[in-house]
């Protein structure tokens, strides 16, 4: 399945070379299982960062991380209506930028009610100014029978490509396995990182098996984890896979599973952006290394 996404990962990587002034390797992406469409594996939260309201400053700011992520060859943008006004601040960073032909645009549905559903939807599709929305998720499963029906007859219509659910911190998860061993969904979101790797006993092998997207969402525990990890030194087996920080060691654990699709830190700088999508280039951690790097987990 060759698409206008197969394309764009490659360009953004060759267009990393001149920027860094070297050969760039390529950008680590996966495989939506499916559908077979390749997506880079680190995507852009918003969960805090972009509820800035109107403060023409702090747009300007979440402009400018934006477009750091997609100059740096991301696509998948997650937000929600529970985010206060970060659907609309992520309308305004779309409407001002000219490089967001890769934008993967998922949001969620949540509110109690199956007949309130589709007027949210609209809502928020109206607040990120899209046509329409690649995935919609159900978020944190309320009203998740309802809202399912609503999304997988917009899918059948051709007004959505992807249908999702999600959780996070372990909550829900055996409702989480229940709907994937009973509904088609396309993609799970769940918490997934170095210290929380509850969904390594179920959900992932399973989505694995079901064909199943995952999205791995707090990826540094709203900066808790990160913030204790940055205490002490980066570990030298870091250099093996090319991490040079804390930021992209953390994150090439939770991408080099192989069930995970991408993850999706939130950030309010720049900085750090760069720094998350570097998880994208170097080397991967294999399955013995993941071992290892549980070790380094262990005593953050």
């Amino acid at each position: 399945m060759i698409n206008r996404r197969h394309i764009i990962a490659g360009a953004a990587s060759a267009a990393l070379a001149p920027a860094l002034g070297r050969a760039q390797p390529a950008l680590l992406t996966k495989t939506i299982a499916s559908t077979g469409e390749i997506t880079p594996a680190i995507g852009m939260g918003t969960w805090l960062t972009f509820d800035v309201g109107d403060d023409p400053q702090l747009r300007r700011d979440r402009l400018n991380v934006a477009r750091a992520f997609f100059d740096l060859g991301g696509a998948i943008i997650d937000s929600s209506p529970m985010y206060g006004s970060s659907q609309r601040v992520v309308g305004y960073c779309l409407e001002n930028l000219k490089n967001t032909d890769a934008l993967f645009a998922a949001d969620k549905v949540w509110i109690g009610g199956g007949e309130n559903g589709p007027r949210q939807i609209e809502q928020s599709r109206e607040s990120w100014g899209v046509e329409q929305f690649d995935l919609i998720q159900v978020h944190n499963l309320v009203s998740w029978r309802d809202h399912l029906e609503t999304l997988f007859a917009m899918k059948a219509e051709g007004r959505l490509r992807y249908v999702g659910v999600t959780s996070y911190a372990g909550l829900r998860y055996d409702q989480i396995e229940a709907i994937m061993n009973a509904h088609p969904v396309d993609f799970i979101q769940i918490t997934y990182n170095l210290v929380d790797r509850e969904a390594e006993n179920r959900l992932l092998p399973l989505a694995r098996e079901k064909g199943v997207g995952v999205i791995a969402n707090r990826p540094f525990q709203e900066s808790r984890l990160i913030d204790a990890a940055k205490r002490r030194p980066l570990p030298e087996m870091a250099a093996e896979i090319g991490a040079q920080n804390w930021a992209q060691f953390l994150l090439k654990f939770i991408v080099s599973h192989p069930a995970v699709t991408a993850a999706i830190p939130a950030t309010r700088r720049v900085d750090h952006m760069r720094e998350n999508m570097g998880a994208l280039t170097g080397p991967q951690p294999d399955a013995a290394f993941r071992r290892a790097m549980t070790g380094v987990g262990e005593g953050i």
